[in-house]
């Protein structure tokens, strides 16, 4: 196990490049959406309930897709969650949470107090988001740990599939939008979330 200190998310009004072909989110000339129109877009069928999109700091980006190993890891992360967390907890695979007005994330996995989901709302916070990257990865360590810890996310893990690690951010600074520590596990090590007692996850196995 490494410990270095996070350079990889922008300080706060730092412009952010989501893609490639993404202008920056700062960008005065492009249209942001809100989680409401967000939702109505999908109400009124311009976006299509089958459509794997999230809207990020206002702006509305596909996600990519998942190939073999991305899949597998969600699979096997899935089930050693749900056996593991108690009835307090419970485990949103792909779901949105919703991160102030202008986001909407959809995590490959985050783990939440049973009682912030109800028939009518999504949860607005979690305890530990996990974004499994291979394409993504730039992204999701510069982008999306900023945005996580703005809202206060305790804990965010990256699932490396390129190099078999797993990228662990802890103590959120919501000011400076950036974690203070990050953890980068390796294969052979054993992970367990500070943010969820109880839990352990063998990155043998999960890599395997």
């Amino acid at each position: 196990m490494s410990v270095t200190t996070p350079t990889h998310a922008p300080e706060k009004g730092a412009s952010v490049s989501l893609e490639p072909t993404v202008a920056s989110l700062d960008d005065a000339s492009r249209r942001l959406f809100t989680v409401d129109e967000y939702h109505r877009m999908f109400d009124a069928g311009v976006l299509g309930d089958d459509e794997r999109v999230e809207l990020l700091e206002g702006v509305i980006v596909v996600m990519p897709r998942q190939n073999p190993p991305h899949a597998s890891a969600i699979q096997r992360l899935t089930k050693w969650l749900v056996r593991q967390l108690d009835d307090s907890l419970a485990l949103m695979p792909q779901l949105p949470v919703t991160l102030g007005n202008r986001s909407e994330p959809v995590p490959d996995l985050a783990v939440v107090r049973a009682e912030d989901i109800t028939r009518k709302t999504l949860p607005r916070t979690a305890l530990l988001v996990i974004e499994v990257a291979d394409a993504s990865l730039s992204k999701d360590r510069g982008f999306k740990a900023a945005l996580y810890a703005r809202f206060g996310i305790p804990e965010y893990w990256i699932v490396n599939v390129q190099d078999s690690t797993v990228e662990v951010f802890r103590e959120p600074d919501a000011e400076r939008g950036r974690y203070r520590t990050l953890l980068t596990m390796a294969k052979s090590e054993t992970l367990s979330p500070v943010s969820v007692p109880g839990v352990t996850i063998s990155l043998s196995e999960l890599f395997a």
